[in-house]
């Protein structure tokens, strides 16, 4: 189950403006350890140690084959890549400097076979959260607060409880992303 947060873009230049959007709030962070452990419970043969080890072992490898440019696919997860996070641009290649035009860089997932929105819309499912969940919200403001943060001033209305299930929307396009209150502001980070 999937616990959301309602949250109104307050961006007055965007055709969203005034909206409400879906945010998933986080219940929990699984840190490493809580993975190996979790994994340990399910009939395997390893225990939480080897498995931490083999689970420690694959970030450093995911990391070092990422620096050295290539993507890594872990099949019914992710591909995980690296972009760049550029600082504007240069007016011409000549006058182009790493220092000057680029921020850094970031690591990217996609998500690939089960965990591609056709298939997480068919298994999930959806209950807006309630006011005294001890949850927060999944754009972490490090309040731990359940009102996510809707502008860069905090400001926001009640979120309040409920409790209708709802599938997930069959239309991934709809209600996330782009400008309308989820996801990345669009041109902040070109790759």
């Amino acid at each position: 189950m999937i616990l959301y947060l309602l949250k109104q873009n307050k961006n007055s230049k965007s055709a969203a403006y005034g909206k409400f959007f879906a945010f998933p709030v986080i219940e929990e962070t699984v840190t490493l350890d809580g993975l190996a452990e979790h994994m340990s419970s399910h009939n395997t043969p390893y225990s939480r140690g080897a498995i931490k080890g083999m689970l420690t072992d694959m970030v450093l490898c995911i990391k070092e084959l990422l620096l050295e440019g290539k993507n890594v696919k872990i099949a019914d997860l992710a591909i995980f890549s690296l972009g760049i996070r550029n600082n504007g641009g240069a007016v011409s290649e000549d006058v182009f400097s790493v220092t000057k035009h680029i921020k850094g860089g970031k690591l990217r997932a996609r998500a690939t076979g089960e965990l591609i929105a056709k298939s997480l819309n068919l298994e999930a499912t959806l209950k807006k959260a309630s006011a005294t969940s001890k949850a927060t919200s999944g754009n972490d403001n490090g309040n731990n607060s359940l009102t996510p943060d809707p502008s860069p001033e905090g400001e926001g209305g009640e979120n309040g409880g409920g409790g209708d299930n709802t599938n997930v929307n069959p239309n991934p396009n709809e209600g996330g992303g782009d400008d309308n209150g989820g996801g990345d502001e669009p041109g902040a980070d070109e790759d």
